[in-house]
């Protein structure tokens, strides 16, 4: 979908729907902003990037974050229609499994998480019972896709760059980015995991800063830039073309990329990549049990450095 075709569909889903009500809880653990999006009209609900609480050391979930989810939409009386995934991240496990059995709603993501399951099912040596089709999930957007939530009109944006499956969904006059961009003062996602690309994701923020100017822009993450000490997760499109320390107006396509290779060769991995991808892949699942009934997950050794 060309890039002038998105900024008029987006303008016009905007402008002619209900806007949306977005709750965000935030989980400073691994900072990301889980994002429930409800039509006043209708009471359904999009949950945006849940996140399942994972103790690295011990290996054992609980369901402290998603559990205010839960909370918050019995207590508003909210009906769960979607469970949104903007990627597989690579910095929390999905809770939208869990929430799925408390809540209900579809598990959807974009269709390109089909290469996602390609790359890393062979990095984790996940086996011919590892489905690398996308069934996982109950629904895989085609970028473009035109969809609901309760009345309001919805689409969704292939965004490939942080990783080849990246979705954006501008809900009404709302754009949920995922990890694309970040707040302006941070700048933008990495671009060098397997399957990342920076030019890709130079023209995917390109295409996310085509939407009308007062577009609302929600994000899933803020490591809090230095020199602010509260966390944010809300901007909007004209604040990044003006002020985004890696894209802003004036940025061409070489500058950024060298840029980005350039941070990124300094960056570590994150904490819980590996057992967040083994999980996200699986739409939030984990493995299916070993002979004797457990289930574990896997460390590839100098697979990723």
């Amino acid at each position: 979908m060309k890039d002038s075709a998105i900024a008029a569909a987006a303008a016009q889903i905007g402008a002619t729907t209900t806007a949306p009500t977005v709750t965000t809880f935030f989980d400073d653990t691994t900072c990301t902003a889980t994002h429930v999006v409800h039509d006043p009209a209708t009471r359904a609900v999009a949950v945006i990037d849940s996140v399942l609480d994972y103790d690295a050391a011990a290996g054992g979930i609980s369901y402290r974050s998603a559990e205010k989810v839960v909370e918050y939409v019995r207590e508003h009386q909210l009906q769960v229609q979607w469970q949104l995934e903007t990627h597989a991240h690579a910095d929390h496990l999905s809770a939208a499994p869990w929430l799925q059995q408390q809540l209900g709603g579809e598990l959807a993501i974009g269709r390109h998480i089909i290469d996602v399951q390609q790359v890393f099912g062979k990095i984790f040596n996940a086996g011919t019972e590892f489905e690398r089709d996308g069934s996982q999930f109950d629904r895989l957007f085609d970028d473009g896709e035109r969809f609901q939530l309760g009345s309001i009109d919805a689409i969704a944006l292939h965004v490939p760059g942080h990783t080849p499956a990246d979705m954006a969904y501008v809900i009404g006059n709302i754009a949920f980015i995922g990890d694309t961009l970040f707040m302006p003062d941070f700048g933008t996602a990495r671009a060098d995991f397997p399957g990342g690309d920076a030019q890709r994701l130079f023209r995917s923020i390109r295409r996310l800063l085509s939407l009308p100017s007062d577009t609302a822009l929600y994000l899933c993450h803020d490591y809090q830039a230095p020199g602010r000490d509260q966390y944010a997760w809300q901007t909007t499109v004209a604040e990044q073309r003006e002020h985004n320390v890696h894209v802003r107006e004036g940025v061409n396509e070489h500058d950024f990329v060298q840029l980005r290779t350039q941070r990124d060769a300094t960056l570590n991995m994150p904490t819980l990549i590996l057992p967040s991808v083994q999980v996200n892949m699986r739409g939030g699942r984990f493995p299916e049990p070993e002979s004797d009934g457990e289930r574990y997950l896997k460390i590839p050794i100098n697979r990723l450095k």
